[in-house]
């Protein structure tokens, strides 16, 4: 068995996005060279998760509606350390921060219409994913 690693690195314009990075990670897996095993993707800041799900933007629209819903900005007790992110820890907790995806002949084996989401909350500074591959 053999491993890869790499990274993705966000810099978002607003606080709250959602990036297509299903190209990125294909990248990825070709460089890793792996035919058959597991690419994991994870966000590695505590505001940020990974979302798979269709591209259609109503569904999306919908999704981050959801998570104000869930989440809106307000008062927390986080912000009693000096900060005023409660909210993106909280969407960040109800999306999940990683993925494991099935690696199939070379290639992600996705449903017909998944891709693969970096879900940003707490935008607008330096953050990255880690891509773990591993199989043979």
């Amino acid at each position: 068995m053999r491993s890869f690693t790499d990274y993705l690195f966000f810099h978002t314009k607003n606080r709250r996005e959602l990036v297509n990075i299903t190209g990125a990670v294909e990248s990825c897996l070709k460089k890793a060279k792996i035919q058959e095993g597991l690419c994991l993707v994870s966000a590695m800041h505590i505001t940020a998760g990974i979302w798979v799900n269709d591209e259609e933007e109503g569904l999306k629209q919908d999704f981050m509606d959801l998570l104000e819903r869930l989440a809106p900005p307000g008062d927390y007790r986080h912000h009693l350390t000096g900060e005023d992110n409660g909210d993106a820890h909280l969407k960040r907790t109800l999306t999940g921060y990683q993925a494991v995806l099935p690696v199939t002949g070379g290639k992600l084996d996705l449903g017909p219409w998944e891709q693969i989401f970096y879900a940003e909350f707490d935008g607008q500074r330096r953050k990255r994913v880690v891509i773990k591959i591993i199989g043979d």
